[in-house]
């Protein structure tokens, strides 16, 4: 039987049992310090699951274990086990490339490239070797309405992207994303570099969009987290501290780091 990860263009989704991830006693060194404490935690398809904590706590490298950005880091070591739909990401064979198409990232700053709407969202696609253009135009099309942005971008398209706003930048990178169908969408602090009515159309984007996703969300704001987000997870000193449903950790945390953190003790 061929495993998951070496399927090329097609795998097999987890039963309803399966959590779209689950990291268990996941440990993150980079040299002799270590970033990560043996983390465990299910992430669940079509939900939105919001990682919140102090700076330096871990948040950002959890999530890049998600889709192995941290294997370009010199000197990181992981040990423990990812599963994305029941298949170990760190398995041997696994093909990196075909798990960051399936596992999309976006970034705290708005980083378009230099080069036209049409050509930022069709780069993805021809990379994985779309080349009809009536098929690159559906695409384009189809991405910038998942990322609620063609009604703004439609008479835009062979015009620079570097020259839209920075929310309208942020939703490009989403639907740039979108483009070439993940099933996971890793947002690190995707609003933090916006002005309240920017993070509100971001906001309601990532909940339109975990009816087709399963989105993992890194946010300095717990107001944020407690709006869009259906579990939250605390991370403190590289430990994930506490777990659970948004409204059970904000409303009656385990933990008293959790309580001291989300009443503003410290952080």
């Amino acid at each position: 039987m061929i495993r998951p990860e070496l399927r090329q263009n097609v795998y097999i989704r987890g039963d309803a049992a399966t959590p779209k991830f689950r990291v268990r006693e996941l440990d993150l060194f980079y040299g002799t310090f270590q970033a990560l404490k043996s983390v465990d935690m299910d992430i669940e398809a079509n939900e939105i699951t919001a990682l919140i904590g102090p700076s330096g706590c871990g948040k950002s490298t959890f999530l890049k274990t998600l889709d192995r950005m941290n294997d370009i880091i010199p000197g990181c070591r992981i040990s423990g086990k990812v599963e994305l739909d029941g298949a170990d990401i760190y398995a041997g064979g696994m093909d990196v490339n075909l798990l960051r198409k399936r596992v999309g990232m976006v970034f705290q700053k708005p980083n378009p490239f230099p080069a036209s709407v049409y050509d930022n969202i069709a780069y993805g696609p021809k990379t994985h070797g779309v080349r009809k253009k009536s098929e690159l135009d559906d695409i384009v099309e189809s991405s910038l309405r998942r990322a609620a942005i063609w009604d703004e971008l439609k008479d835009r398209l062979k015009k620079s992207a570097l020259g839209l706003s920075g929310g309208q930048q942020q939703r490009l990178c989403i639907a740039r994303a979108l483009a070439v169908k993940p099933d996971v969408l890793l947002m690190d602090e995707p609003t933090s570099a916006l002005d309240p009515i920017s993070t509100g159309k971001i906001e309601e984007l990532a909940q339109e969009l975990k009816k087709d996703y399963t989105i993992v969300i890194v946010t300095h704001n717990m107001q944020q987290a407690a709006r869009i987000s259906d579990k939250t997870g605390f991370f403190l000193l590289g430990e994930l501290i506490e777990f659970g449903g948004t409204d059970e950790v904000f409303d009656a945390p385990r933990d008293k780091r959790t309580e001291d953190y989300i009443t503003g003790r410290f952080g």
